[in-house]
């Protein structure tokens, strides 16, 4: 195996700060769910990860707080009856996980007027609908 998962260009996560644990899978699978240890948990400490730097730190801290317990990602998989393809499973998510924490914020869209042609398109909209609604509303008799 490898040294480490990459997550990006810039950061790699060694495979000494993660901590795989098994256990078995629950749901129908037959006989040998019973037996195997399928379901893979893969956690990280992100508080005490030496790969991050203090801004990606800070980011993955804010944003994935909810999703951390005292600074630990946990991420489990257990799709798979296959341990190794739930390990591969649970790498992936958490992958993708980091890579989405640790992203810049997006810049700031500045607002700029309507086109005319959206404008238009927008009134005319307006009036087709309350064209329909009026003809609802009309009695025969009237």
């Amino acid at each position: 195996m490898s040294s480490g998962i990459t997550v990006g260009p810039s950061l790699v996560l060694p495979r000494a700060e993660l901590t795989v644990r098994f256990s078995r899978s629950s749901g129908p699978g037959g006989q040998g769910v019973n037996t195997t240890d399928s379901r893979v948990e893969l956690s990280w400490d992100v508080g005490s990860s030496r790969v991050l730097t203090d801004t990606q730190r800070a980011r993955l801290l804010e944003r994935l707080g909810p999703r951390l317990v005292a600074g630990v990602l946990t991420v489990t998989a257990s799709e798979h009856r296959e341990q190794l393809r739930n390990r591969a499973a649970a790498e992936r998510r958490l992958v993708a996980l980091v890579a989405e924490g640790i992203a810049p914020p997006a810049r700031q869209r500045r607002s700029t007027r309507p086109t005319r042609g959206s404008a238009e398109r927008r009134l005319t909209a307006k009036k087709q609908r309350s064209a329909t609604k009026r003809l609802r509303s009309a009695r025969p008799g009237d």
